[in-house]
C-alpha cells in the first residue's frame, strides 16, 4: 500500500466520480446521451461541448487515436494502453449512457468490422533476433500508420492548407519535441523548393522571439502530437494573435491547436513497443509542400 499523501490540492476519486456524474447530465440535456455508431460518438467528441477532467480526456484522446485497440482488447488491456484506471473506462462508457465499457465497446467493434488492421503486437515471438523482431515491428507500425491515410482522409482541409501556405509571404514552420523531426525536414524541402520559410527552432531560447516577427501576410504550419505538453501551442497562439494564417497537422480534435488554426488535418501514427511512427506524418508533409510549390508555379 502506498504511503505517499495526497496534496490538498489533488482531486479525490469521490471528486472525479462527481464530476462525471454532472459531465453526464450535461450531455443528456444536450441530447448526445448515448450514441448508437462510432461516427456519432466521433461528431460529438468533435463539437466542442464536451469539456473532460483530465482523465476521462486521456480517455478521450485514446479512443480517438486508437479504435481498432479499444475494439480488440480486453477493458485492462485498453485502460493500461491508455494510462488510466479500468473504473475510468467504465466512468467514461457511462457519461454517454452505457452501462458498462463492454456495451460501450460495441461502437469500435461494429466500425472495425470488415475492415481490420494489422495489429502489430510486441508480444509475438519473432525469431530468435531480438533486433530483426523490433525493426520489423516498426516496419508493421510505418505501413499501419501509412494505411490510415487513404480511408477518410480530409482532402479538402488539404487543400485549403497548401492554397494558405501557397499564398503566404513568408512560412513559418513550428513542431517540437517528437514532432521536431518532421518540421525540420519540411523547412529543408521548402527551401530546397524556392519557397521562404522560417524553422522555428527555439535556439537559444529566441522561439517565442521568431514567432512574434509574424504578421498577417504570414502563414504557419505547425505539428503537434499528444500528449499536447510542449512550447508549440504557446507559439501558435503568438502567431494567431498577429493575425498570421495558421494550418497544422495534428492526430486529434482534443489538440490545443485545433482552435487556434484557419483549417487542420488528422494523422495519427502507430506505434510499436513505446516507439511511434513518423511515416505517416512525413507523407502528408511532403505531399503539401508539393501542393504548395505547384500552386506557386503553376
Amino acid at each position: 500500500m502506498s504511503n505517499r499523501r495526497k496534496p490538498a490540492n489533488e482531486p479525490s476519486q469521490l471528486s472525479l466520480e462527481t464530476a462525471a456524474g454532472k459531465r453526464g447530465r450535461s450531455l443528456a440535456a444536450l441530447g448526445y446521451t448515448k450514441p448508437q455508431t462510432y461516427e456519432e460518438l466521433r461528431a460529438v467528441l468533435s463539437s466542442g461541448t464536451v469539456h473532460f477532467p483530465k482523465r476521462l480526456r486521456q480517455v478521450a484522446i485514446f479512443l480517438w487515436q486508437h479504435p481498432s485497440d479499444v475494439a480488440l482488447g480486453t477493458i485492462a488491456q485498453v485502460a493500461d494502453q491508455a494510462g488510466v484506471q479500468p473504473s475510468t473506462l467504465v466512468r467514461f462508457a457511462q457519461i454517454f449512457g452505457y452501462a458498462g465499457f463492454s456495451d460501450f465497446q460495441g461502437l469500435f467493434k461494429d466500425h472495425m468490422k470488415g475492415s481490420w488492421p494489422e495489429r502489430v503486437d510486441a508480444e509475438r515471438p519473432a525469431g530468435p533476433n531480438a533486433d530483426l523482431h523490433f525493426l520489423n515491428g516498426m516496419v508493421g507500425a510505418s505501413q499501419a500508420s501509412l494505411g490510415r491515410i487513404g480511408s477518410g482522409f480530409d482532402i479538402d482541409s488539404f487543400e485549403k492548407m497548401a492554397d494558405l501556405l501557397a499564398g503566404a509571404e513568408l512560412i513559418y514552420v513550428i513542431g517540437s519535441k517528437r514532432a521536431f523531426p518532421v518540421t525540420t525536414y519540411l523547412s529543408l524541402t521548402l527551401s530546397q523548393q524556392g519557397v521562404r520559410n522560417v524553422l522555428v527552432d527555439n535556439v537559444g531560447s529566441t522561439a517565442l522571439d521568431q514567432v512574434g516577427c509574424t504578421g498577417p501576410r504570414d502563414a504557419v504550419l505547425a505539428v503537434s502530437f499528444s500528449p499536447y505538453n510542449s512550447i508549440t501551442p504557446d507559439l501558435v497562439a503568438v502567431a494567431h494573435e498577429r493575425k498570421a494564417r495558421i494550418v497544422t497537422i495534428t492526430d486529434s480534435t482534443f489538440s490545443p491547436l485545433v482552435k487556434l488554426s484557419d483549417t487542420w488535418l488528422e494523422v495519427v501514427e502507430q506505434d510499436f513497443a513505446g516507439f511511434r511512427s513518423l511515416a505517416a506524418t512525413l507523407a502528408v508533409g511532403m505531399a503539401l509542400v508539393h501542393g504548395v510549390v505547384t500552386r506557386r508555379t503553376g
